[in-house]
């Protein structure tokens, strides 16, 4: 193993990838960190937003996965996200999720919504690490299909699926292209991301609405300081439309710190305000955010 040092970051590079692409076994070749966290729709990146990073640790002669859980805890309203990610060559991410939103608070206490997401993620050009001599970025296109698995606990109202409560359809697919600048000098990452999609709170209350049903471009954005090599905190905002009159959307927004004590186990944890969820409960929602996620 050889070990470098690069803008008070260390810096691993293993002398064997070619080798252990070759025998099918992960080579653990990338940089701490730079396969992101796992996002709650389960895509590599921050908390809530897709970076252009791959997940995992595998190199371009690799491949590298990962399983995770996370929890957000609000006033009125937990969510579940637990999944597994695969990426390929340091080029080409899948990843599978399952969402579970439930409600707390009456009259929405006994609520309960889950939703399925594949996920794919191409490397198009650049690249964070490498690059460091060139204002390019990297950039990746990625697209995520939801399928909603109807609503649970407002049978006595008549209400099992998204559609009664004014959605237009319960799938869809979100469409995105990501751009993510390291700077390892300033031990500093910079994400952008445009979101075409027609998602209600990401998919879990459907899609389309009674106040539109057009695909929309919605910025993501994310700034994520390296304290040093197992230690990053950030901040992360995502715009999102407002389709339904049944839900005062508003954008989502954290602050987080992630801990990776290997390569193998990251933590994260957050304040997150999620806004108002639905007219029923018209409160912004703020709340812990925790994930754990593990792999290679």
């Amino acid at each position: 193993m050889q070990i470098m040092r690069v803008g008070g970051l260390f810096l691993a590079a293993s002398l064997t990838a070619g080798t252990a692409y070759a025998q099918g076994r992960p080579d653990l070749g990338k940089l701490t960190a730079t396969g992101g966290v796992s996002q709650l729709e389960g895509a590599g990146g921050g908390g809530l937003t897709p970076w252009a990073l791959i997940t995992g640790y595998g190199s371009r002669d690799s491949w590298g996965a990962n399983a995770h859980y996370t929890g957000v805890r609000t006033q009125d309203y937990t969510l579940d996200t637990a999944g597994v990610a695969l990426g390929l060559a340091d080029r080409i991410e899948l990843s599978l999720a399952r969402q579970h939103f439930k409600g707390s608070l009456a009259p929405l206490n006994q609520l309960s919504i889950k939703q399925d997401i594949l996920g794919v993620k191409v490397k198009l050009a650049g690249d964070a690490v490498y690059g460091q001599d060139s204002l390019t970025p990297q950039i990746a296109v990625g697209a995520m299909y939801k399928r909603n698995k109807g609503v649970g606990g407002l049978g006595a109202l008549g209400v099992t699926n998204v559609t009664q409560l004014g959605a237009k359809d319960d799938s869809g697919t979100d469409v995105y292209v990501a751009a993510t600048k390291l700077l390892l000098q300033q031990s500093l990452l910079l994400n952008g991301t445009v979101r075409a999609t027609r998602a209600n709170q990401m998919g879990l209350l459907g899609f389309g609405g009674d106040k539109g049903d057009s695909y929309k471009a919605m910025l993501e954005v994310s700034a994520a300081y390296m304290i040093d090599r197992q230690l990053v905190a950030g901040v992360e905002y995502r715009r999102k439309p407002h389709n339904l009159g049944v839900d005062n959307e508003k954008a989502y927004y954290d602050v987080f710190v992630a801990w990776f004590p290997s390569k193998h186990v990251s933590v994260t944890a957050a304040y997150a305000v999620l806004g108002d969820i639905t007219v029923f409960n018209p409160t912004r929602q703020r709340g812990a955010y925790l994930s754990v996620q593990t792999g290679f």
